[in-house]
């Protein structure tokens, strides 16, 4: 009861006061409580404001900056719902593969990054439905979120496209996970060799990288850089046995940039003892040999996964159907047709791009797309007309090395290569990471390898991955995987 509708008692207990002979401190002290009271509707009004409930699913680059950018309005309250409590910074994946970077570098608290916002609460847990007309998200552990507006940015996972053992046998690149398994297999298989040099003959130090796009071209890179520095420890007669083959059904490297840069990428590849196989598909990964689509097999016991991406798991779980890749087709404000307040984001949507072409899976689509979101439920708060997403092409780049790396920047694609284009990328990927923390300490551990030619310690911490039956039949057998689909091979 408000001090407001208080006012017929304070008249009674006046007159008493009157008839006792007067309290003027109790009255005094009720008008200044009755003044507060009275100015309160006059002022602000936050505390009577209504507070509209947003639920985002994923907290990678999307779910992460709609929250951000969320976060400052007080007529808001944001559930942040992931599998992982963190963030993980997936362009830089490939160097915890290969030990150039820890992975607290690459991976960001979800909690420490939104600490100064108490509108934000982070759940930890993974999303397995959702209902896209009452905006509910339910979780594993049985929980649910309703929200007034839902955000599906809940990234995607490596594309397989039906390649028979590939699931079991393939080391994908597209989480915190994915990096640390495959670092500790690369060290497994050098120690082997190191302990034993008769499994050098059965594919030891052979590595197999499926897809020549960014990540499969700069994990190829990365590779030479792990070789070499596996020469320093365990000597030249080891690094002389390793082996990088980089496979691709297209026929060229880094197909999304100019002819330009893929013919040097290809050049700088090949100079540190990449083997190309292009306009080659993969039909089968067994346990320690990959069949190629020419009849060829290639023994060994490390196959890296980096040739496509597609919804995660949860786009099977929505009740409508998807489009390419499993990814939500969404409107131009990125809103998903027929759903009051439901926005999909980043590599679970097709965004479209003002040229009427599916904007590629980046990390800067992905961060533009949820604060764009972000800027459009605050449009639907106020009660006017959402913008259609508008993609500020910043350009792509690919580190391949030392003092190599191919650059397009901006929308006209000006070209670098070379040492400045590897300035340019080291210079763009640190100010991309979210925290201070990680820029300093990416920047120290980069200069580190640069300047004092020093790799990081090469520490097997998974030793589950060096349990390698080296005497398992090598010869191809009935695959139990499913058959491929029509037409969708491995690139």
């Amino acid at each position: 009861m408000s001090f407001r509708q208080n006012r017929q008692p304070r008249a009674r207990a006046e007159d008493e006061n009157n008839h006792c002979g007067g309290d003027e401190v109790a009255n005094t002290l009720y008008d200044l409580l009755q003044g507060v009271a009275d100015m309160q509707p006059r002022g602000s009004g936050k505390e009577n404001q209504e507070v509209k409930h947003v639920v985002i699913v994923g907290g990678g680059f999307a779910g992460l900056n709609c929250a951000r950018k969320l976060a400052s309005r007080s007529d808001v309250h944001i559930t942040l719902i992931d599998k992982n409590n963190y963030q993980q910074f997936q362009p830089l994946l490939y160097q915890v593969a290969t030990a150039e970077l820890s992975a607290t570098n690459a991976a960001f608290s979800l909690r420490s990054v939104l600490r100064e916002h108490p509108n934000v609460d982070v759940k930890l847990g993974e999303a397995v439905s959702v209902d896209l007309k009452s905006r509910t998200v339910t979780i594993a552990e049985g929980q649910t979120y309703q929200g007034d507006f839902l955000v599906l940015a809940a990234g995607s996972q490596a594309n397989f496209f039906g390649t028979p053992g590939a699931n079991q046998h393939a080391y994908p690149l597209y989480s915190i996970h994915d990096a640390e398994l495959l670092r500790s297999r690369i060290l497994a298989v050098i120690e082997a060799a190191d302990r034993d040099p008769s499994v050098l003959a059965k594919g030891a130090l052979n590595f197999v990288i499926v897809g020549a796009g960014p990540t499969g071209t700069e994990m190829a890179g990365a590779l030479g850089s792990v070789i070499h520095a596996g020469a320093e420890k365990f000597g030249d007669r080891l690094a002389s046995q390793a082996h990088v083959f980089l496979v691709d059904r297209g026929h060229a490297v880094l197909s999304a940039f100019s002819e330009k840069a893929q013919a040097y990428a290809a050049k700088i590849l090949q100079e540190r003892n990449v083997t190309l196989r292009l306009g080659t598909g993969v039909n089968e990964i067994g346990d320690g040999y990959v069949v190629l689509d020419d009849g060829s097999k290639i023994l060994t016991h490390t196959v890296i996964w980096a040739g496509g991406l597609k919804a995660s798991a949860l786009s099977n779980c929505i009740g409508i159907q998807c489009g390419h890749g499993g990814r939500l087709d969404v409107q131009p404000d990125l809103t998903v047709k027929g759903f009051e307040g439901v926005y999909a984001l980043g590599d679970f949507a097709n965004i479209t791009g003002k040229d009427g072409k599916p904007l590629p899976q980046l990390g800067s689509v992905a961060e533009q797309s949820g604060k764009w979101c972000a800027k459009n439920i605050a449009s639907d708060l106020a009660n006017e007309a959402r913008k259609p997403f508008q993609y500020l092409d910043k350009g792509i780049m690919a580190m391949i090395g030392r003092n190599a790396a191919v650059a397009e920047v901006g929308e006209h694609r000006h070209e670098l290569q070379g040492t400045v284009a590897f300035a340019a990328w080291v210079g763009v990927h640190a100010a991309l990471l979210t925290t201070t923390r990680a820029k300093i300490g990416a920047f120290i551990e980069w200069a580190w390898d640069y300047f004092g030619h020093m790799h990081s310690d090469l520490i097997l911490d998974r030793s589950d991955q060096a349990n390698i039956n080296w005497n398992e039949d090598e010869e191809p057998t009935a695959s139990t995987s499913a058959t491929p689909t029509p037409g969708h091979k491995s690139s």
